[in-house]
């Protein structure tokens, strides 16, 4: 019983709430363990479902090692879950009410300085490759907004990619020269691609045997060059670095929280104590 309402409350979140079908998989994925945890405990019905078996999970997630990080987003995905239940009336009490809120210190994003990014450049790398790096830096996509984009996002002649990020909202993002050329020469290459496989596809970024690239494939391939120059970085530290360096260079907070789609600029603001930690960083290694 409890699975079947896990595939109701993800059509919900997705037909009313608009969320990310990551964002919904992410969903799926923590109440599944959840009820998977509560089956071993001879629990299958929601209205059997009390505080104390959720505490007992979330002991459980702990004593597994989970990040904090992790446990904090199960929690919230059971609150909202048996929140939705409750409104519902499929429950009549919800024992997800007065469930704690674990606090999260706030870490800072990592990011690769200006001459990180220099040296990854520096790197031999397929024209497909170069294209993704250039256009992750020039841009701060998120991987799946990369992933998704299609031709006629892609618009080189206005120098600007057109996404859709979190909750469908589009927006329009300039493209630097460097991340231009890098685009039109991969361009060439990709329409080789199309004709020597006969394909009719509207992705964007395709490998050379025509298969339309993965998040997957974009996260080892930044995994891959980080480690190259001694670092460890994902698409999404490339994008934190997009938002630091443009910081740095005196961009305005408003500006980029709408280069980077963020719904609140206090998202946005996490990015400024970066680049005050990175200035304290260079003077003290300057002035001793």
């Amino acid at each position: 019983m409890l699975i079947h309402r896990i595939a109701e409350y993800c059509e919900y979140n997705m037909a009313e709430r608009g969320l990310s079908e990551n964002t919904i998989e992410a969903y799926r994925r923590d109440l599944v363990d959840l009820c998977n945890f509560l089956n071993e405990n001879g629990i299958d019905d929601e209205n059997n479902v009390q505080r104390l078996h959720l505490n007992l999970y979330i002991k459980n997630l702990r004593d597994r090692g989970l990040k904090p990080a992790s446990v904090v987003r199960k929690i919230a995905a059971i609150r909202g879950w048996f929140s939705w239940m409750s409104v519902n009336e499929y429950i009549s009490a919800d024992p997800s009410l007065t469930l704690e809120h674990p606090k999260l210190t706030e870490r800072l994003p990592k990011v690769l300085t200006l001459e990180d990014v220099k040296k990854i450049l520096d790197i031999k790398m397929s024209i497909l490759d170069k294209a993704i790096f250039e256009l992750l830096y020039a841009c701060g996509l998120r991987v799946s907004e990369l992933t998704e984009l299609t031709l006629s996002n892609v618009d080189l002649a206005a120098d600007y990619v057109r996404c859709t990020g979190k909750g469908s909202k589009e927006r329009l993002i300039p493209i630097g020269k460097c991340a231009e050329l890098a685009l039109k020469k991969y361009l060439k290459e990709r329409n080789f691609i199309v004709r020597k496989h006969a394909l009719n596809t509207k992705y964007f970024f395709l490998h050379e045997n025509g298969r339309h690239i993965s998040r997957q494939d974009v996260y080892l391939f930044i995994k891959k060059v980080a480690a190259e120059i001694g670092k460890k970085a994902s698409p999404h530290t490339i994008r934190h670095t997009f938002a630091t360096h443009l910081l740095e260079n005196g961009a305005d907070l408003r500006v980029v929280q709408e280069l980077l789609g963020h719904s609140d600029v206090s998202t946005t603001q996490l990015y400024t104590h970066v680049s005050k930690k990175r200035l304290k960083e260079v003077y003290f290694a300057i002035n001793g």
